[in-house]
């Protein structure tokens, strides 16, 4: 046995679980829920010594925790984890740990970094539809933008960016300010383009509302959908709604059937910088073989100035990469013979790389309340926008 846990009760007559590891690791102190997701619940954990023969762990973390019995995607995530561990601008990953409950109960646990600051989402909410200063959208594009091009260069892809997964962590060098981390890696995958065969993904990941139209026409999920997604985030932060304009009544295979077609894109707020606006119509576009990439957004003026407080980045290395590849792309596939852009280039035709965004557009005035981040449809209409993975032709 790994592990095994005491019963505690922490403060406020809350009941925690206090695990310690039989092989030398380090004893927490599970806290109050911080959310539920899809594939695993999150713990604050507090360390009873921060330090041990298995390395540094901060004194406060968040744990991720699944039953052993259902925690292949808690486990998988983990491993995206340990590929990407390099990057400031994602939340840290300190380990692994099995561990008991009072009942017996295995859980598998994943240690991460402690995101003090909420979610972006929580931030957002906060400003009542009205949006956060562009200094600040700035900041956090900029960090996010950088996580994003980690992400993509060590060969995945995140298929699930929204503010819901944007995480604020306390700046170490400047007092009362945050840094936008990148988390929840449970539907990334390994993006396709660096395989000679091209593997049929029936499934579509990720939240509708952030999808981009070639992930809704024909399930292509690469790179390029988290530029889209990354500019649904931008524009919800400049304005404090989000980026389609969703009625309460409309039904998921609607809302879909809107974005997939690619005619239509969010409108562009009026009331934003010129720079904010250039840089939104570089993620907007239809084609994704004219998208903007993230390291060419990078040198937009929009967040090209911008001084940053995350950290050092470390290289890792890519033995884990490949070994991950190998576990989720086996070589036996169907699809072969096609380039990267040769995939894409049926989503839309030339003329859809322009924006039909003018400058003196109207802001956006999509009901906030039809969506939210939440995880539940209800009656066939999109009273919440779901996060799933959804089997082709359903």
């Amino acid at each position: 046995m790994k592990g095994k846990a005491k019963h505690v009760v922490g403060g406020g007559g809350e009941e925690s679980m206090k695990y310690s590891n039989n092989n030398g690791g380090v004893a927490w102190s599970r806290g109050p829920l911080l959310g539920k997701g899809g594939f695993g619940s999150v713990y604050l954990a507090s360390l009873k010594n921060p330090k041990s023969r298995n390395g540094y762990y901060p004194p406060v973390m968040a744990v991720k925790s699944a039953e052993v019995s259902a925690s292949c995607s808690l486990q998988k995530e983990k491993e995206v984890f340990n590929c990407l561990n390099g990057c400031p601008f994602i939340i840290k990953c300190f380990g692994e740990e099995t561990t008991r409950d009072r009942g017996g109960e295995m859980f598998y646990n994943v240690l991460l970094e402690y995101a003090s600051g909420g979610t972006l989402a929580g931030l957002i909410k906060k400003s009542d539809g009205v949006g956060l200063p562009e200094l600040d959208v700035k900041r956090y594009t900029r960090s996010i933008l950088e996580g994003i091009h980690y992400i993509h260069s060590h060969g995945y892809v995140h298929c699930d960016l929204k503010p819901d997964n944007i995480l604020l962590v306390s700046s170490s060098t400047k007092a009362g300010e945050f840094v936008a981390k990148i988390g929840d890696f449970g539907l990334a995958k390994k993006s396709e383009k660096r395989n000679k065969k091209r593997k049929f993904d029936p499934y579509l990941r990720g939240t509708t509302l952030y999808m981009a139209p070639e992930t809704v026409a024909n399930h292509v999920q690469e790179p390029p959908c988290d530029i889209w997604a990354l500019g649904c985030v931008v524009l919800e932060m400049l304005t404090g709604k989000q980026a389609w304009d969703v009625k309460p009544d409309v039904t998921i295979e609607e809302l879909m059937r809107k974005i997939g077609d690619g005619y239509e894109l969010p409108k562009m707020p009026s009331e934003v910088s010129k720079d904010a606006k250039d840089f939104l119509k570089r993620c907007f576009v239809a084609n994704p073989m004219f998208r903007f990439t993230a390291e060419m957004l990078l040198d937009e003026p929009f967040v090209s100035g911008v001084d940053l407080d995350g950290g050092e980045f470390v290289e890792t290395s890519d033995a884990e990469s490949v070994e991950w590849t190998d576990t989720l792309c086996g070589t036996d596939d169907e699809f072969s013979g096609s380039s990267f852009y040769e995939e894409w280039s049926f989503t839309s035709d030339e003329g859809s790389c322009f924006s039909p965004w003018s400058d003196d557009e109207e802001g956006i005035t999509s009901n906030v309340d039809a969506m939210t981040h939440a995880s539940r449809v209800e009656e066939n209409a999109v009273q919440y926008l779901p996060t799933c993975t959804i089997p082709a032709g359903a």
